[in-house]
Formats: C-alpha cells, sequence, structure tokens
C-alpha cells in the first residue's frame, strides 16, 4: 500500500488536469453512474470542529475522512486523508494525504462552473476572504478566463493576499470589491452572510465555497433571489447549506450542464451562482490522478 504525502501531491497535481477531471466527476456524479452517499459529519463540539466522512465510488474507490476546525490559528483549517481500494478485490492501494487535495480540487471545480457560467468576456473578479481557497481559485479561474484585474477583500489578511499576487489590489470594503466585479469568489468562515445581492452587477457570476453547515450563510437573501442556483449535489446541499436551504430551490446539478441535461447561462444579464460544497467524487477523482501518477513514474 502506498502512503503519498502532501509533497508528493503538490509535485503531481497540476491544476490544467485536475479542471476536466472535476468535469467529468461531477457529470458522472449526476448522471448517477457515480455512487456518493451524503457524507457523515460528526461534531467535536467541545473543540468546535467537525469530522467528515466520504466515501465514493466512480471507476475508482476510496473515502475521504476529513476535519474542519474553522476556529484554528497559524494552522490550517482543514486536514484529512483519502484512502483509495481497489475495486475489483477491495484490497487497500493508498492513503494520501487530503489537505491540498481538497484545496485544489474546490478551485477546480469552482473554474470548471466558471468556464460553464461565466459570461466568456468575464475579466474582472473579485474574491471575499483571502485563505488557501482565496489563493487556490485566483489561479484555477485564471486558466479559464483571462482576468484583467483582481480585487481582494477580508476583515484580517488582505494585504498579505495582495502582496504574494501580482497585479491584485486591495479593496477597502466588500461592497467595493463587488461593484461591477464579472466573477466573485466568496470563500471564508463566516457563519453569516459577507455578499449583499444589492452590490451585484448585471451578469456576475459567483462561486460560493464556505458556509457548509445547515445553520450557517455566506450570501444574503438578495443575492440568493437574484441568482440562477446551480449546486455541485442536490442531495447534499438541501441538508448541508444554509444558503440553499435558505433559497429554497435549485436550478440545477452543475455536472448536469456539464452532460448538456440543463442550461447554463442563458443570457448576458443573469446572475448565476455555483455553491460548492465539495463532493467525494471529487477527491476520489483527484487522488485517483495523483495514484496513477505514482504508478506510471514506478513502471517507467
Amino acid at each position: 500500500m502506498k502512503f503519498i504525502d502532501e509533497d508528493a501531491v503538490r509535485r503531481l497535481l497540476q491544476m490544467k488536469e485536475l479542471i476536466p477531471a472535476m468535469a467529468v466527476a461531477l457529470s458522472d456524479l449526476s448522471s448517477k453512474k457515480a455512487v456518493q452517499p451524503v457524507r457523515m459529519v460528526l461534531p467535536v463540539a467541545e473543540h468546535k470542529g467537525f469530522l467528515g466522512v466520504m466515501p465514493a465510488y466512480n471507476d475508482a474507490l476510496g473515502a475521504k475522512i476529513v476535519t474542519f476546525y474553522p476556529h484554528n490559528k497559524n494552522m490550517h483549517t482543514h486536514h484529512g486523508v483519502i484512502m483509495l481500494f481497489e475495486p475489483e478485490t477491495g484490497k487497500p492501494i493508498a492513503v494520501i494525504d487530503g489537505r491540498l487535495i481538497t484545496e485544489m480540487r474546490t478551485a477546480a471545480a469552482s473554474a470548471m462552473a466558471t468556464d460553464l457560467l461565466a459570461r466568456r468576456d468575464a475579466s474582472v473578479m473579485a474574491i471575499i476572504g483571502s485563505g488557501v481557497q482565496a489563493h487556490s481559485h485566483l489561479e484555477a479561474i485564471s486558466l479559464v478566463r483571462e482576468i484583467a484585474e483582481v480585487r481582494v477583500w477580508s476583515p484580517r489578511n488582505a494585504q498579505a493576499f495582495a502582496d504574494t499576487h501580482d497585479g491584485v489590489k486591495v479593496a477597502k470594503s466588500p461592497d467595493a470589491a463587488v461593484a461591477g466585479a464579472d466573477i466573485v469568489v466568496v470563500a471564508t468562515s463566516s457563519e453569516t452572510p459577507v455578499l449583499s445581492g444589492s452590490w451585484l452587477s448585471p451578469g456576475t457570476h459567483i462561486n460560493a465555497v464556505g458556509a457548509n453547515r445547515p445553520t450557517w450563510r455566506e450570501l444574503d437573501d438578495g443575492a440568493l433571489a437574484a441568482s440562477k442556483i446551480f449546486v455541485d449535489s442536490r442531495e447534499a446541499a438541501v441538508v448541508e447549506s444554509g444558503d440553499i436551504i435558505a433559497a429554497g430551490h435549485i436550478f440545477a446539478e452543475i455536472g448536469e450542464v456539464v452532460a448538456g441535461v440543463r442550461r447554463g447561462r442563458e443570457s448576458e444579464t443573469e446572475i448565476t451562482l455555483f455553491k460548492s460544497l465539495g463532493a467525494a467524487v471529487e477527491d476520489i477523482a483527484a487522488a485517483d490522478l495523483v495514484y496513477q501518477k505514482t504508478s506510471h513514474a514506478e513502471v517507467s
């Protein structure tokens, strides 16, 4: 059985190949080719954390065990491992560090959704949040659109984020960041709304990747009411996402758009929203990419 650490994942996993892999994984989830239950989440109330178990089978077979401690300081909020098994026998074949995979597959899924839903001429991006997902989303979305301007806002670390990326501007407020933006990324640990619908311009596309508990929100009622809403999994979103529960409706799974079963953007002025909770099929697909590369390296 192989043990693959984060440094190896960083060497082997490329965002440009992960984006199309997320399209396949989520299309297979929507078509029921992939098998994936809703994740089991165990609260660790004493330490304000959560432990999640996320199994899936879609050619590759495995499960991610992930922790989420949103109040961690000077340490990542997410940690995890992904276990892969041989589908034919059930034999364990790999244990792979899951932290970076989680970071990268989340951004890759958003980039895939952005490619499907954002206007083709979208070039101004606003990012609310300045953690690992802000960094990975900037990298991933820049692969699917020519981004000419990036604005970031967060209550603490926006300047540090901007200092690590050429040309990124720090906005004075979240509404200043969002005003006139074509693409908005909301990647925070907030439990209350940080994006207002009144700030959005016609034709905006939103990727919202935080607020992954049923009582948490990133988006206010106005943003939800204004948006055509897409999710990675209906089954998960209606029980896990406070934003989707508040909205009370979903237009489509993004995998249905990939497959051509449902339409994506239908006008230059409509506002689209991809609410991402993260799906086990994404983790298993990403982990399998890493595993296959290690196998090929050994052969060569």
